[in-house]
């Protein structure tokens, strides 16, 4: 194992940066490189004082996807591969009550563009790019590309960018809804930081709550979501920083969430 961590994790206030950083490989997503992923992904979720995850890559890239050099596998069926070392963090990274914010530097490729979509909002440096390879190497794309893509852009535009392999630059996700926000390479991890901390500010209850019946009501019917939202609404309005807001609108003040 490598004597520096392949995810390095910093504190910025009630802020996670989470950075993955493997440069000789681009971030190659190496079994070692996934693995502390998930781990780093489960102590910030078990970390109540930390309410927004930002995810990027070091040295200019987010992730160039799978390690290649590892090979496909010999002694497990690919299928495995995929579920047991990829699958635990993606649904991390959707089920984990904070914001989860990408922030891409440069390539986001073929396993790690699914990563990059899976998260809540993305920042992409004006010289990023998602990228699905998988066409150019005969597999399909993985990680759950295929649904995050259907969804956002319609079956026959992601249909096409997946057989044609076809580099989609920060201006064209922008476009296309696949970003957020784009932004200068210089200033990608101060903008995404400083969003991520008014992020923090926030009712950390609504958040969670607000990305849990966003994330239920990509595949909820139109009832069954107002179902959903109304449970999480009565939970929020019992909430101590519903109070507290109320509290604090009345007083002309900032209020202080304390997330209960």
């Amino acid at each position: 194992m490598s004597a520096n961590p392949p995810v390095r994790s910093e504190r910025h206030g009630a802020v996670a940066l989470l950075t993955i950083d493997r440069p000789a490989t681009r971030n190659a997503l190496s079994g070692e490189v996934a693995g502390a992923l998930h781990r780093a992904l489960a102590a910030v979720a078990a970390e109540p004082k930390l309410r927004v995850v930002v995810l990027t890559g070091a040295d200019g890239a987010f992730s160039a996807g799978a390690d290649l050099k590892e090979g496909l596998p010999q002694d497990r069926r690919i299928e495995d591969v995929i579920n047991q070392r990829y699958r635990p963090s993606l649904e991390l990274i959707a089920g984990i009550d904070k914001p989860v914010i990408a922030a891409i530097p440069g390539a986001a490729a073929g396993i790690a563009m699914s990563y990059a979509l899976a998260c809540d909002l993305i920042v992409m440096a004006e010289e990023g790019y998602l990228l699905s390879p998988f066409a150019t190497i005969g597999l399909v794309p993985d990680g759950g590309a295929t649904w995050f893509l259907a969804r956002r852009l319609g079956y026959h535009l992601a249909y096409q960018l997946c057989v044609e392999a076809e580099r989609i630059p920060a201006a064209r996700c922008l476009e296309l809804g696949l970003a957020n926000r784009v932004v200068p390479g210089a200033e990608l991890l101060e903008h995404t930081l400083g969003w991520a901390d008014e992020l923090a500010q926030r009712a950390p209850l609504a958040l969670a709550a607000t990305k849990q019946a966003m994330r239920a009501a990509m595949h909820l019917s139109w009832a069954d979501t107002v179902s959903v939202e109304a449970r999480l609404q009565n939970s929020c309005a019992a909430s101590a920083d519903a109070r507290e807001a109320i509290a604090a609108f009345l007083a002309k003040r900032p209020p202080k969430f304390e997330g209960r």
